[in-house]
């Protein structure tokens, strides 16, 4: 199949080869993939808080989730590439290292760049490019195996965090930048992996997670409702442990003596903190902090509670997806077209919302930005073709790395 002269790249190519079931899993993470930029665009556009002081719907329901799910997704990606390559010519270890550690190198450039833009969001990709050299250790184990370093992960990461982050050099407030890179070396590498906003020491849970979920059957649909109810489970069972603990009298008190603001009583410090913190808790002494859920304070029920409504999405992503055929597969994949560019997608949304680049009116809009994001997505998804972001990381990692895709 031709267009206008130009082949159909490779993911589509794939696409085309594989079978219908395969298909619509493929398009279920990019429904899922879809949804995780939305909300991740709400956190950002849309007020924390409505005008009568409460949190407002769309940080309750998207923040702290809405990137969780975008680094689990981000797992479950480098495990269907990795599952694949495994399966094709390309079944090197080393070949798929070399790929993932130049595609780090990218995003983590073009997030050093995007952090030149004075746009107000914490930057994800450079977090991002640190996470995929993590994941390098991982790639090769088992599901089981995955699942297990998982569980372990979420449990003694956010308290190595909590011990280490009060001797590492004090953390900054902007995005990582080029400056940083230049002038503070070593204390961008301790935000990048311990104190910033997205820890990648922490965060590797979540893709350690993705892995895992990569390596289920996800064709089938008791996978599917698995993935949905035991997710479910998971974050409600987190939120109500967390809850039943931060309400202990002791641990009210701890909390109280070392908060992130000036706090009268515990009900008003754990509303702010719903609001979210930002990407870890505070270190003055308590170690009751790690017994919170907010959102980004990167605790073991926090990780617990955005696993489980990350896995959730994907399994009700997978029964949607699994319930169409033909047309309306392709329609699917059309309207989300979004979550297959979510890469140049993020970095647009970025970019809009620079001030004086436009009206106030639209770079305040989460309409506008939604619009502009699914309007993009569902032109390359209809046309079958990456996006351009997409296109330069992909050919740079397979040139270097010397594989097919």
């Amino acid at each position: 199949m031709r267009r206008a002269g130009c082949q159909l790249d490779d993911r589509t190519k794939s696409r085309l080869l594989t079978t219908p079931s395969t298909s619509r899993r493929l398009v279920a993470v990019d429904v899922a993939r879809c949804l995780a930029l939305l909300g991740m665009v709400a956190t950002h556009v849309l007020e924390a808080r409505t005008a009568d002081g409460d949190l407002a719907f769309g940080q309750a329901l998207a923040g702290g989730r809405a990137s969780a799910l975008f680094a689990v997704l981000a797992g479950v990606s480098i495990g269907l590439v990795a599952a694949r390559r495994t399966r094709s010519r390309d079944n090197s270890r080393a070949r798929t290292s070399v790929a993932l550690v130049v595609r780090a190198a990218l995003v983590g450039a073009i997030g050093l760049l995007l952090a030149e833009v004075d746009s107000g969001i914490a930057i994800i990709l450079t977090y991002y490019a640190v996470l995929f050299v993590l994941v390098l250790p991982f790639l090769g184990l088992s599901g089981r195996w995955l699942a297990g370093c998982a569980a372990a992960w979420v449990l003694v990461a956010p308290v190595l965090s909590h011990w280490l982050r009060p001797r590492l050099p004090e953390r900054g407030f902007e995005s990582p930048s080029w400056g940083q890179l230049v002038d503070d070396p070593m204390g961008l590498l301790a935000e990048l992996t311990f104190s910033g906003y997205y820890p990648a020491v922490v965060w590797l849970a979540y893709l350690l997670v993705g892995l895992a979920v990569a390596r289920l059957d996800l064709t089938a649909r008791r996978t599917a409702l698995a993935l949905a109810g035991g997710g479910a489970a998971l974050a409600v069972l987190a939120t109500a442990a967390s809850r039943a603990l931060t309400a202990q009298p002791m641990v009210e008190r701890a909390l109280l003596a070392d908060p992130p603001s000036t706090a009268a009583t515990p009900e008003v410090l754990l509303d702010r903190i719903a609001q979210g913190l930002p990407g870890t808790t505070p270190t003055g002494g308590a170690w009751e902090w790690l017994l919170v859920v907010a959102p980004h304070s990167a605790t073991p029920f926090d990780l617990v509670q955005t696993i489980g409504s990350a896995l959730a999405v994907i399994g009700l992503a997978l029964l949607a997806v699994g319930a169409t055929s033909g047309a309306a597969t392709r329609a699917v994949a059309i309207f989300f077209g979004a979550g297959t560019m979510t890469l140049t997608l993020y970095s647009l949304h970025v970019v809009c919302r620079a001030p004086g680049l436009l009206p106030d009116a639209l770079r305040d809009s989460y309409q506008f930005h939604a619009l502009l994001l699914l309007s993009i997505g569902a032109l390359f998804a209809a046309v079958g073709r990456r996006g351009p972001l997409e296109r330069i990381v992909a050919s740079a990692s397979r040139r270097v790395a010397g594989t097919s895709g």
